[in-house]
């Protein structure tokens, strides 16, 4: 079997596509699979860091801006908002128009975000005025659904864990990349210039938007399946990943988005210091992602999953300590814990999706391309819900720091609710995808019948 292109749509489309077929994965199809994945990784990877700019651009906006911590907190909050919101649209819209087609649109709406930024960045704009930019800044974050469902779609299940890992780990370090780009122009042109980190974007956008033309494919056997979309819906499992990727994913975005904003309203650090802190645990949390999907490929999704909500809960509580006692080096030294098993955890809960509902079309009964099938329908329609509802935890993380800070100037109180949540995760993912279910107490005749076993514990 060869991928059939075609100039249907434009010359971009491959109109066959197998990649569980491993004659015709070797000879082609991880070629093609491989050139779109980087072209991808590009394209999320500077979405994540337009999505996160107002974290950086925080920094710079000292006194004469009259915007305080909890105004600042406001901001990244809308901004993750709008990201997690346009998810779903944006995971649904690569089977009707295409992941390349659609990956060269996401890109350029970048420019939008980015020149309005350019051009309002300044001491006397109005509050209300950063808030419309931040709205649009949520663009950034909604290329991560489109390209997650797509390049789910170009790999082999067995090679879903590294190959998603990779996906959004890349994309994910595009929020280290710009925090470590503010540093070096805070350092080099003060925090009075805020423009020229914009200005370093635009090209790269536009670089990003023309790769993406030049070199991605559509997948034409890739549809829209409002079935799908309705049973995925209807899942349980759909909403109880989400639960569990607001805590890993969800932490993730939330906390690069925070740290920063923390240093400097609880701990008191200048602009220059906080920037030289914030970017490694967004950096490490990325580098990390696919190592999480690769353990995940190898140990199973759930197991990793647990442990890392377990381990997760104890980084939280030395932040809570750390918080508690002013300690600024057992703070750092916790957060970057946490920022590092948000990475692990990330790469572990995508990768049991798609186990999931291969689980549950071997429940079915179903075998071979029909389980295939049904497995790569409920996968890919899950997947836009899971990463929107995940997204929502960046939202909540610093609406509850917001509070905190507007209450006790202090964010203890939201660590202490962030740590209940860890506990919770933990107990959801054993009791659903680990807890060997009891015996079932059989009627006097039926002691042949089996133990029923636990789909769900190799996800």
């Amino acid at each position: 079997m060869t991928a059939a292109t075609t100039a249907h749509k434009g010359g971009r489309w491959i109109e066959r596509w197998d990649p569980e077929n491993e004659e015709f994965w070797e000879a082609e199809g991880k070629h093609i699979a491989k050139r779109n994945l980087i072209f991808s990784v590009m394209s999320e990877h500077i979405g994540f860091s337009v999505w996160s700019m107002f974290s950086v651009l925080a920094l710079f906006m000292g006194p004469e801006y009259g915007v305080d911590p909890a105004g600042k907190f406001f901001l990244v909050a809308v901004a993750s908002l709008v990201g997690a919101t346009l998810r779903v649209p944006y995971g649904f819209a690569v089977a009707r128009f295409g992941g390349r087609n659609w990956t060269i649109f996401s890109a350029a709406m970048l420019l939008v975000p980015t020149t309005a930024l350019l051009i309002v960045m300044e001491p006397g704009t109005s509050y209300s005025t950063f808030m419309l930019v931040a709205v649009l800044t949520g663009v950034g974050g909604a290329n991560f659904a489109s390209s997650m469902t797509n390049i789910n779609s170009f790999y082999p299940l067995r090679l879903k864990g590294w190959a998603l890992g990779m996906n959004a780990g890349g994309g994910n370090i595009g929020v280290a990349v710009v925090q470590l780009l503010g540093l070096l122009i805070i350092a080099i042109a003060g925090a009075a210039n805020p423009r020229v980190l914009l200005g370093v974007y635009i090209p790269l956008i536009i670089a990003a938007t023309v790769c993406s033309a030049l070199y991605m494919n559509n997948l034409g056997p890739v549809k829209n399946d409002g079935g799908a979309a309705r049973e995925a819906v209807k899942d349980r499992h759909t909403w109880i990943m989400s639960f569990l990727y607001i805590g890993t994913f969800g932490s993730f975005i939330g906390y690069s988005f925070a740290f920063g904003l923390v240093l400097t309203a609880q701990f008191g650090r200048t602009p220059l210091q906080a920037a030289s802190l914030t970017f490694i645990g967004p950096l490490l949390g990325s580098l990390i992602r696919p190592v999480g999907g690769k353990l995940a490929d190898r140990l199973g999704g759930a197991r990793v999953t647990l442990v890392n909500f377990v381990l997760m809960t104890a980084a939280v509580g030395v932040v809570v300590t750390a918080s508690f006692q002013a300690s600024l080096p057992l703070f750092i030294g916790g957060f970057i814990v946490l920022f590092v098993l948000t990475g692990i955890g990330n790469g572990s809960t995508y990768k049991m999706i798609p186990g999931i509902y291969r689980a549950k079309a071997t429940a079915r009964g179903l075998t071979g391309e029909a389980a295939d099938v049904y497995a790569r329908r409920l996968s890919g329609a899950s997947m836009s819900l899971i990463g929107a509802i995940g997204a929502f935890g960046g939202l909540g993380i610093n609406l509850a720091l917001r509070q905190s800070f507007l209450t006790s100037q202090s964010g203890t109180t939201a660590f202490v609710f962030f740590l209940g949540y860890y506990v919770v995760c933990s107990a959801v993912t054993w009791a659903v995808y680990l807890r060997k279910p009891a015996a079932a107490a059989e009627p006097a005749g039926h002691a042949e019948r089996p133990q029923r076993q636990p789909v769900y514990a190799e996800v």
